[in-house]
């Protein structure tokens, strides 16, 4: 305990209690426990790594004893280990699951027309960049062909200007059309979600949002009841997008009142009357059963 010293017990400490609370312990704790791991952690132990080689140079001229310092960049190691998830060295998937994530909600499909699911689903392989933050576990990115086509014009992606539909009835409690759309692939954003819509969920009491809107489109505003089907915009490519697509998950937490939009327990997201499954993956092809 003396070569481990205080301290370094104590970081070691929090970092076997924040594993744990992710694989046992749900809610907001879970969220603020990846959060702080992915993100806080190995700015720590970066700084820590930055003190230790000075010191060891130090040491090294003095001809020091450097079995704690070798201890400490240990620790700090450990510490820096989680940015390699950060930046999808190692792709690890925000520990939730399917059986436990609770309430799941069960909604229409937000287009009349074809669909194509950009990322969707529960795996990293089918749903890389929404599954590694816990707001966004299952979350959807949809298209439509033309897609992925490498043009400077939103005009030329299929589902640019789309009419949006409803997938719920709720509560608006959010909107916003204000922003403009950026050129594709510029990544020349202003915001991460762009132009938005929230909706709290009368079945649930859980909220649904929907992003990357095309600028004046929004038609509903906050306060308004909209039910399953009512247009409520027109996609666009607004925010942090490489092309225009409707981002659309669900969450626990209202989105209006986080610090922060990743600091949230997204929650499962299914849909009905669809010729698919009704948790679709990347690379479903979706046409919405209209009755």
């Amino acid at each position: 305990m003396r070569n481990i010293g205080f301290t370094n017990s104590i970081l070691i400490g929090i970092i076997f209690l924040l594993w744990i609370s992710l694989f046992f312990i749900s809610g907001l704790f879970s969220v603020y426990a990846w959060t702080f791991l992915k993100m806080i952690l190995p700015i720590v132990g970066l700084l820590g790594i930055i003190i230790n080689i000075i010191l060891f140079i130090v040491f090294i001229i003095r001809k020091k004893k450097m079995m704690k310092l070798c201890v400490n960049l240990i620790v700090n190691i450990v510490l820096v280990f989680p940015l390699l998830m950060t930046m999808n060295i190692i792709i690890l998937a925000y520990p939730n699951d399917l059986e436990h994530a609770k309430p799941a909600v069960t909604v229409e499909w937000p287009f009349i027309e074809q669909t194509v699911v950009g990322w969707g689903g529960d795996t990293v392989e089918n749903n890389l960049p929404h599954v590694i933050w816990s707001s966004e576990r299952w979350a959807y990115d949809l298209v439509m062909e033309p897609y992925d086509i490498g043009s400077s014009n939103n005009e030329d992606y299929g589902i640019w200007n789309k009419e949006v539909h409803s997938p719920v009835s709720g509560t608006v409690i959010a909107a916003y059309d204000e922003e403009a759309d950026i050129v594709p692939g510029s990544e020349q954003f202003i915001s991460l979600e762009g132009n938005y819509i929230y909706i709290k969920i009368d079945e649930t009491g859980t909220y649904l949002l929907l992003n990357h809107l095309k600028k004046d489109s929004v038609s509903v505003k906050v306060g308004d009841h909209v039910d399953q089907g009512d247009v409520i915009g027109r996609v666009g490519n607004s925010g942090s997008t490489s092309e225009p697509h409707l981002h659309i998950h669900h969450q626990r937490q209202d989105p209006t009142k986080v610090i922060y939009p990743i600091l949230a327990e997204g929650l499962p997201l299914f849909f009905e009357d669809i010729n698919g499954e009704s948790m679709p993956k990347k690379g479903d092809i979706i046409t919405r059963n209209i009755q």
